[in-house]
């Protein structure tokens, strides 16, 4: 009887959970949804113009301190679809060797002579400055934001986006978009609280091959850290077809290789 019982709770739990969502649904008025539907479209726009669907490139992270102290890093990246990303240190000599993996929301770090490759999560960083592991794997954002909101201005369209996921590291965006080139030139991340935690500016267009015209350099700052900034510069990216097996934990210390 008893278990009868909690199972009947459970069912009804679950009825009273179904409900609740629909009536979540019935809330969107249809202008609502029509803002919904053209914001979603306008963001499969802006990662589609960030970057082809499989690619490789070159970057340099350069982070500077309040006292003018620079530490910069040179990478080698590879990205596959929305979801799949690997990224092998080239400069400085200490640094040579490593490759980070991102598959999803899931991160691994691979370290030469230290064994198998180890966890890590979006919030932290490789490089140590204001750009953390998401902001340097940085995925689709249609991957990982649904669109809440959107308003206009004479130049640019301004996407309020929300986190599909507790596990991605902003809860919400607010992103500013180009209306005739249909790309970012600043992004706010925010927490969940809704506090500020940094601003990504999106500078220097350039063609990087034809059909792929984009920033070439991303900038952020944060209040959090006054003082500091972080710098991201892109070179040579191009399109270039790559197997999954590239994006697995056991290919990582092959990675460096691609290049050749």
């Amino acid at each position: 009887m008893k278990k009868l019982t909690i199972i009947i709770l459970v069912l009804s739990m679950l009825v009273v959970f179904a409900f609740a969502e629909g009536e979540k649904e019935k809330e969107l008025t249809e202008e609502q949804k029509l803002i919904i539907k053209k914001g979603t479209e306008l963001l499969n726009s802006v990662d589609k113009n960030l970057a082809p669907p499989s690619y490789e490139s070159y970057r340099k992270i350069i982070n500077i301190e309040p006292n003018g102290f620079k530490k910069e890093f040179v990478m080698y990246s590879v990205k596959k679809g929305r979801d799949k990303m690997a990224l092998a240190f080239l400069e400085p000599k200490s640094e040579v060797g490593r490759v980070t993996l991102r598959v999803d929301e899931n991160m691994w770090l691979y370290i030469p002579n230290v064994g198998k490759p180890i966890r890590i999560t979006s919030l932290q960083s490789v490089t140590g400055g204001l750009f953390n592991n998401s902001d340097i794997m940085s995925l689709d954002y249609g991957e990982e934001y649904n669109v809440e909101d959107m308003e206009e201005t004479e130049k640019e369209t301004i996407l309020i986006l929300r986190a599909k996921t507790k596990a991605i590291a902003y809860d919400k965006l607010k992103m500013w978009v180009d209306k005739k080139d249909k790309l970012p030139t600043k992004i706010e991340c925010y927490s969940a609280s809704d506090m500020l935690i940094k601003t990504l500016e999106f500078k220097d267009i350039k063609e990087f091959e034809k059909g792929l015209k984009r920033p070439s350099v991303t900038e952020t700052y944060s209040p959090l850290h006054k003082g500091y900034k972080s710098i991201m510069i892109f070179a040579k990216m191009k399109k270039r077809e790559l197997e999954d097996e590239v994006f697995t934990v056991d290919y990582m210390p092959k990675v460096p290789d691609l290049r050749k």
